[in-house]
């Protein structure tokens, strides 16, 4: 009877312990798995940006609105795109398979009704930053139930969505669209960009009132948003709202406030993840500072009120458009008599003019000076990279003969990427009859796409360093380090609490059989994939061994 007490017990003993030892071997295997989940992160980022009239038209049904049936030059009219569209290349998976991870477009707040000549011909507000009212979606561009949808379905993908915030200027004065009150606009001088008064104080261009950003003045509602919003049936309830917002906060009733307030209720209402804040330099600084703490407590907000559709905990993200800031002036921006840093006022990126020109260098240079200026002067923060964009007339390839180039320099530069909707299809730049920079905003070549083999092979491309980008946030936020000079090879190593992710990168090299030298980043023995070419390897004597068609290998360790 002892024996077989002794030997029941040694069996229960033998399963208590395979269990716990089983349990144990689940839970650290979870716990890795948890760990070596590729995180979203901001300044690696792979940031698509469309302008949302010249995308995809979803909706064919909105292509006509507020009697804007006035004959335009070239390109300068309303060519159909909308959120629908954006929504329906989405639902396709086109921003997935280029490796996107946020889709910045034009803004989409309702335009002025009418159009203008501002010496380039007659013109309606296509472009989104010609706004009426801030409160409302513009009809051409679609619903607050497309652009809800839009969010939703991009994130159920990964993708986060950015809006495109104008706080400095309201749209153009039409024989329909009155001038805003004195208090809240000027309409002269114009700007002479020589010194920060003349380049903040001032117009841009004629007849683009531009907002008094610096006034500590309250003002009231203008007269004809008044009557615009009682038309539409919503006068009470945002007057209440702009009570809630102005007694919450304190601020004054200054024209600033009021946009702002406006801008970060998308944030409240939608949960979009960021901004980009437009001429950004043409306003006083301190203006973003609360423009930011604003939209942090308006995310804050939105994810307190849903609380399943947080997707990490990555702050809401800010990126300015400094005209003509440049990488290599670190944190500041020079006016000539004064120098800003808006990095402390408000943002956590900023578009960098200066990537063009640096294209023109080598791999290695660009690659070393970005990874360098983004790990000491600009640490904790970060830019964006563009080639083309809607209003630089001096693009890196305007006549896009370097598009797989384009592609390898944007996509591998340390930094955030901006594909400017069309660059990954080779998109014309140089549009027969345009005027200005309407040449840079042709509707988006669906059609090369689907027809054009040359077309499909410079978006193959474009593909693969997208999803290596996608999947390796050391791509765009890791520490770059030269591993060979000729040909040019790359380390990145991008850490982050418990995670790191460290890939290499080889280029100009040699097609069919290759050794690549990755020095101590991969172990002797380590199974590595190239994500360019599907194709596996391993590392020897501190060499990858690997035979592709190509010359350029991105190699990740096979999982």
């Amino acid at each position: 009877m002892i024996k077989k007490i002794t030997t029941l017990s040694f069996l229960l003993l033998l399963i208590t312990s395979i269990t716990f030892a089983q349990a144990k071997k689940e839970r650290t295997v979870n716990s890795k798995s948890k760990t070596e989940k590729t995180p979203f992160v901001w300044e690696g980022a792979n940031l698509y940006f469309l302008m949302t009239d010249r995308f995809y038209n979803g909706d064919k049904s909105n292509d006509l609105n507020f009697n804007r049936n006035k004959k335009t030059e070239k390109l300068r009219g309303f060519e159909g795109g909308d959120i629908k569209g954006i929504i329906q290349k989405l639902d396709e998976g086109y921003f997935t398979k280029l490796g996107v991870n946020v889709i910045w477009f034009t803004p989409v707040v309702e335009q002025i009704h009418d159009g203008v000549d501002e010496g380039t011909g007659m013109s309606y507000g296509f472009h989104g930053y010609w706004a009426r009212d801030w409160t409302a979606l513009d009809p051409n561009f679609g619903t607050k139930k497309d652009l809800s949808e839009l969010v939703k379905k991009a994130h159920a993908k990964g993708i986060r969505i950015m809006l495109d915030a104008v706080i400095n200027h309201t749209g153009p004065v039409t024989e329909v669209d009155t001038v805003w009150p004195e208090g809240w606009v000027r309409t002269e001088p114009k700007c002479q960009y020589s010194n920060f008064e003349n380049t903040t104080a001032c117009t841009l261009v004629a007849n683009l009132p531009d907002v008094k950003t610096e006034s500590t003045t309250a003002v009231s509602l203008p007269p004809f948003l008044i009557e615009k919003w009682k038309a539409e049936g919503r006068y009470d309830k945002e007057v209440a709202s702009l009570d809630v917002f102005f007694k919450r906060t304190g601020y004054p009733r200054t024209p600033k406030y009021y946009i702002i307030k406006w801008l970060t209720d998308y944030i409240t209402e939608f949960g979009i993840d960021g901004y980009r804040a437009d001429t950004v330099k043409h306003t006083d600084e301190g203006v973003w500072a609360d423009f930011k703490t604003q939209c942090d407590y308006s995310f804050a907000d939105w994810k307190k009120n849903n609380p399943t559709k947080v997707l990490d905990n990555n702050p809401f993200y800010t990126i300015a458009e400094v005209y003509n800031y440049n990488i290599s002036g670190g944190q500041l921006f020079d006016f000539g008599d004064k120098k800003v840093n808006y990095y402390e006022n408000g943002f956590t990126a900023m578009i960098n003019f200066e990537f063009k020109s640096d294209a023109q260098k080598e791999y290695s240079f660009m690659f070393q000076k970005y990874s360098d200026l983004l790990n000491n002067q600009l640490k904790g923060y970060s830019v964006l990279n563009y080639l083309s964009s809607h209003d630089d007339g001096s693009p890196f390839d305007g006549n896009r003969t370097k598009s797989i180039e384009s592609a390898t320099k944007l996509l591998l530069t340390p930094g955030i990427s901006q594909i400017y909707y069309g660059d990954e299809s080779a998109r014309s730049l140089v549009v027969e009859g345009t005027q200005g920079d309407a040449t840079l905003r042709s509707f988006m070549n669906w059609d090369a796409i689907t027809t054009n083999k040359a077309t499909q092979q410079v978006l193959s491309h474009w593909r693969k360093l997208g999803q290596f980008r996608a999947n390796h946030p050391s791509v765009g936020a890791g520490v770059n380090v030269a591993v060979s000079a000729k040909p040019y090879v790359c380390s990145r190593t991008f850490t982050k609490g418990n995670y790191t992710d460290t890939v290499v990168i080889g280029l100009d090299l040699a097609k069919g059989k290759k050794e690549i030298p990755v020095g101590s980043t991969f172990k002797e023995g380590a199974k590595l994939r190239d994500g360019y070419s599907g194709k596996l390897g391993t590392v020897l004597n501190g060499k990858a061994r690997i035979d592709t068609e190509f010359g350029i290998v991105l190699l990740e360790l096979k999982k």
